[in-house]
């Protein structure tokens, strides 16, 4: 294994010479020409393809998690990783190994070369990767693949695949210096993903995004099954560990459905992903998936980072909120699902965000909050973060911790402080940024999955 994981770090200092993710240049023609040097993997399953601003991981999650069960072999390809970066391509609902990312990308790299060869800008380390996922899902072979967009829709390395089902989840500002400020503009970029003949799913959405949506979709000739209308959710309970949703699906209602996620936020996106499995299968009036069957799946269903317990006594929940709509849906959860006396937050952000909107939306659900850091060289300083923190929540309620780990023990110490015994009504959630939560996972020993 200690081999492997060499192996894996070689391949991930190649890849990073190349454009991270935060660098792209809207174009499909490098991984056109990929894909086609690799006899068009991509084209040898149906391919299901999630798009939106938050909540793409988990409906592709719980897509991935719903045809599994029914019967598929499913490839499963998402963005960004939280610890290891094989998380990102999975098959039969785990990671691929990190021998096999090895094999694969030794296996698509002499083709990528070429394409270096003859373009102006290399292939971006995305492209590759996504390059890479079609092969591995070609090579299983899968009988579907779910793919999340990585940035937008339309030039989105993603989107060289002919998706049969296009799933919108809610359009948010996010990324405002690769993709504008303009949420119709936005919009208009994620819409993309909607292909000619295919069925789009779409998430409630703000009046002037839905509209765009529609638009596309008339455009194109799709179909088109709308939250609220066609599909959602008719309730909602909170239950140990979750919550028991009965969910309106395109076929009828499906009820007492175990979701082992919190929030109403992963109940609609529950509803978005049956869905999309219904359009998937042609399920329609009257006609619905197995009940057991959409029972059983939604409760295998595993996304680590969104309001995941990564501790007890006291609780420590890890939430990957990057943006002020995510971190409304977190603290509305907090407020929703949980009723703690003393809640303490651990905030490490990226400074490309709008981190004056993450804190605002976090200030009413936290008593008090540990501002840090992170390995990312985006990563904003942990002072810097303080100073706009305390004008939010005023000084007596933030603490500075430059590292991350002093950060957790720190706040893990604040809510010890109030609890008493038994360590009961007080909580810890670390949240601002993919990358915080994935370093979090690994301080509290949680493995990559």
């Amino acid at each position: 294994m200690t081999e492997a994981l060499d192996d894996l770090r070689q391949v991930e200092t190649e890849l990073n010479t190349r454009w991270p993710e935060t660098k792209i240049e809207p174009t499909l023609q490098r991984i056109g020409a990929l894909v086609d040097l690799l006899g068009d993997p991509h084209k040898t399953y149906p391919v299901l393809h999630v798009a939106g601003t938050n909540g793409k991981t988990s409906v592709t999650r719980m897509i991935d998690a719903l045809l599994t069960r029914i019967g598929l072999r499913v490839g499963r390809y998402t963005s960004p990783h939280l610890q290891l970066v094989t998380e990102r391509i999975a098959i039969d609902g785990a990671p691929i190994s990190p021998e096999r990312y090895v094999e694969v990308y030794r296996d698509v790299e002499p083709y990528v070369e070429m394409i270096d060869r003859g373009a102006e800008i290399r292939m971006s380390k995305f492209e590759v990767l996504t390059g890479m996922a079609f092969a591995a899902f070609a090579d299983a072979p899968v009988d579907a693949a779910v793919l999340e967009v990585g940035l937008g829709g339309s030039w989105d390395a993603t989107n060289v695949a002919d998706a049969k089902i296009a799933a919108v989840t809610p359009i948010a500002v996010d990324h405002v210096e690769y993709l504008g400020s303009d949420i119709t503009g936005i919009a208009r970029e994620k819409a993309g993903i909607i292909k000619a003949g295919s069925i789009a799913l779409l998430a409630e959405q703000r009046p002037e995004v839905m509209e765009v949506l529609l638009r596309r979709s008339v455009e194109v000739d799709a179909t088109v099954a709308r939250a609220g209308l066609e599909f959602g959710v008719l309730r909602r309970d909170v239950a140990v560990g979750g919550q028991v949703v009965k969910l309106q699906g395109l076929g009828g209602a499906y009820e007492d459905i175990f979701l082992p996620l919190h929030g109403e936020h992963q109940a609609a996106n529950a509803a978005l992903a049956l869905a999309s499995v219904e359009a998937f299968f042609g399920a329609g009036a009257q006609r619905m998936l197995d009940q057991e069957a959409i029972r059983e799946g939604f409760a295998s269903v595993v996304v680590p980072g969104r309001l995941e317990r990564v501790r007890s006594s006291p609780t420590v929940f890890v939430d990957a909120a990057h943006n002020p709509h995510g971190a409304q849906a977190l603290a509305d959860a907090l407020d929703a699902d949980f009723n703690f006396r003393h809640l303490v937050g651990v905030v490490g952000v990226m400074h490309d965000k709008d981190v004056r909107g993450i804190l605002s939306a976090l200030e009413p659900v936290l008593h008090e909050v540990v501002v840090t850091t992170n390995s990312s060289e985006r990563a904003m300083p942990a002072e810097e973060l303080g100073d706009i923190a305390t004008e939010i929540f005023g000084p007596d309620r933030v603490d500075v911790r430059p590292r991350l780990d002093d950060a957790v023990e720190t706040a893990i110490a604040l809510a010890e402080e109030d609890a008493g015994e038994p360590l009961s009504g007080v909580g810890v959630v670390v949240t601002g940024s993919v990358v915080t939560v994935g370093e979090a996972r690994a301080l509290l020993g949680r493995k990559p999955a």
